[in-house]
């Protein structure tokens, strides 16, 4: 182990702290520590490209060389198990839960490993809304966690994301939790023509805009389309995309949205 490391201390708007740390993430396998306004990477390599990348965007960045006190460990305590719905979502070093649905998901950072609140939120309508059977596509899969959930549950699902790294960590979490996918590909829902029960796509409200006809041609007539990743601030941008389809129900959690709809 190194005798020291960098401490990387980005911060920015919390509108931008989820697409921040993944653009960070493509830079490193390091863990990551997100909060609501702040990104902190934790390296013994050369951080050099990535402060020059991250000029590009609206942020603060500080770096501190530390004495290092084995950070890997103290990362490790700080990222607790989730309960949610149906679903256990634990790192490898916390035990299953007996009686739930476990998700082995080892995160380099909170996004996409249910501490998220749009994460959580999305788990716990897949708790609700997936039957065994359901056909399902997660659109911005990340981690690859919401496609697990409902793979436990009996469903067959699709997954994509524009981002290949994304793809790479969804397949290895299938793997590590012994899980199938149906499809998975590198891109978003107009790669296919499939329809689904139910798509689900935690987003940001600017993407979702972007995307709302996309998702709404991969939906079966009476299937349920599941956005999320919608800041409240910004909720009306979302509400105006899908004003064409029936709100089934509507859930806030700290500052996010996540909203049902019917296809």
């Amino acid at each position: 182990m190194e005798d020291r490391y960098i401490e990387l201390t980005v911060t920015t708007k919390e509108s931008l702290v989820d697409f921040l740390a993944d653009f960070i993430m493509n830079f490193t396998n390091e863990a990551v520590e997100v909060s609501n306004d702040k990104i902190i990477l934790r390296t013994s390599e050369d951080t050099t490209k990535l402060e020059e990348a991250l000029k590009d965007f609206e942020c603060k960045v500080s770096k501190e060389q530390k004495e290092n006190k084995d950070w890997i460990k103290i990362y490790q305590k700080s990222v607790q198990p989730i309960d949610v719905g149906e679903f256990y979502v634990h790192p490898g070093w916390y035990p299953p839960k007996e009686g739930k649905k476990n998700i082995l998901i080892n995160p380099a950072l909170a996004f996409g490993s249910g501490h998220h609140a749009t994460t959580y939120s999305c788990l716990q309508a897949i708790s609700e809304s997936v039957k065994s059977g359901d056909t399902l596509l997660d659109v911005g899969c990340g981690s690859g966690i919401l496609a697990l959930a409902a793979s436990l549950k009996g469903a067959v699902v699709d997954l994509c994301d524009t981002d290949p790294l994304a793809i790479e960590s969804a397949k290895e979490n299938f793997a590590l939790n012994k899980q199938t996918y149906n499809e998975i590909w590198v891109g978003s829902a107009h790669k296919t023509k499939k329809r689904y029960d139910i798509v689900v796509a935690n987003i940001i409200a600017d993407v979702l805009k972007m995307i709302a006809n996309e998702l709404k041609l991969r939906v079966k007539v009476d299937g349920i389309l599941i956005i999320s990743g919608i800041l409240d601030k910004k909720e009306h941008i979302v509400l105006d995309a899908f004003s064409d389809l029936e709100m089934l129900k509507r859930v806030q959690k700290d500052e996010w949205i996540t909203i049902y709809y019917k296809g």
